[in-house]
């Protein structure tokens, strides 16, 4: 499970080779959900306030996203991504 970044409480990671459509994880407190990086579709449970965070980071950075995902699915070294600030 590498994590790629974390911004205010808020840890996002991916797995190696995990299934499609391309994700991510994050987790916030007891809270965990999976964001499809192409429309930001949630499944799982993060507040609002969280949900918001992370989708205004995965917004702007939609194409780093993808290009970790294709390294997951070769299974090499993701690389980190700049947290929100």
């Amino acid at each position: 499970m590498p994590v790629i970044s974390r911004f205010f409480g808020v840890i996002i990671y991916m797995y190696w080779r995990d299934h499609v459509p391309p994700h991510f994880h994050a987790k916030y407190q007891d809270q965990e959900a999976a964001i499809n990086i192409e429309t930001g579709e949630v499944a799982g449970e993060l507040s609002r306030r969280a949900l918001a965070m992370v989708e205004e980071w995965r917004q702007a950075h939609k194409e780093e996203l993808l290009e970790n995902w294709k390294l997951a699915e070769q299974k090499k070294v993701l690389r980190r991504i700049e947290p929100l600030e």
